[in-house]
């Protein structure tokens, strides 16, 4: 976007662009750096790419800090925001298109509270994709794997070696799988009296 003609000369900006650090949702992040900003860090997402609003005079150390405090603080707001069936399905089509060529083309996508042992399931013969409640609240990265999980399985029944080639296209399938196995395993940690409202 380009700067507003009348504070051109007075907002000398840097920018850089960058690969985020391990666990961010964004491809790439670009930090701009404003004379007239003093002390305060903003962020906001464009697109895949975050970008970062800092004070020019902020050291390396310092701007490195405040992205990945920015990346957590976006993520947390994302996480909080819970997309309704119409967006779900909005948004598997999305995927679909960019990671399967439009391919996988489901009937119905919808949340679901009848799963408790499984993320998400798919019912080829019908094309409809249902996705556990228990995702609610988790990063966009977590739900957007699930989601290309079954609509993979449009295209290839089962887990075979075709079934995870499909997914090897996108980038955060690793993460999302830690994640969720990290979810798991806490749930089966022993929890001290009181923690869960005991």
């Amino acid at each position: 976007m380009p700067a507003d003609p009348l504070h051109r000369a007075a907002m000398p900006q840097r920018s850089t662009t960058s690969q985020p650090p391990s666990g961010s949702g964004a491809s790439a992040i670009e930090v701009r750096r404003s004379a007239r900003r003093r002390r305060t860090v903003s962020a906001y997402r464009e697109g895949d790419r975050t970008v970062v609003l800092i004070p020019a005079r902020m050291s390396e150390a310092e701007e490195q800090r405040w992205v990945t405090v920015m990346l957590d603080k976006l993520a947390a707001q994302e996480s909080k925001r819970v997309l309704g069936d119409d967006e779900l399905a909005e948004r598997a089509a999305r995927l679909s298109a960019q990671y399967f060529e439009g391919r996988a083309r489901p009937t119905s996508v919808r949340w679901v509270t009848n799963q408790n042992t499984r993320w998400g399931s798919c019912t080829p013969a019908e094309g409809s994709i249902r996705l556990s409640h228990r995702l609610q609240g988790m990063p966009e990265y977590v739900v957007d794997y699930v989601l290309l999980h079954e609509l993979a399985h449009l295209l290839v029944p089962g887990h075979g070696p075709r079934f995870w080639r499909l997914l090897e296209a996108y980038p955060r399938t690793e993460r999302a799988r830690g994640y969720l196995e990290g979810v798991v395993a806490a749930d089966r940690l022993p929890h001290p009296p009181g923690a869960r409202g005991d």
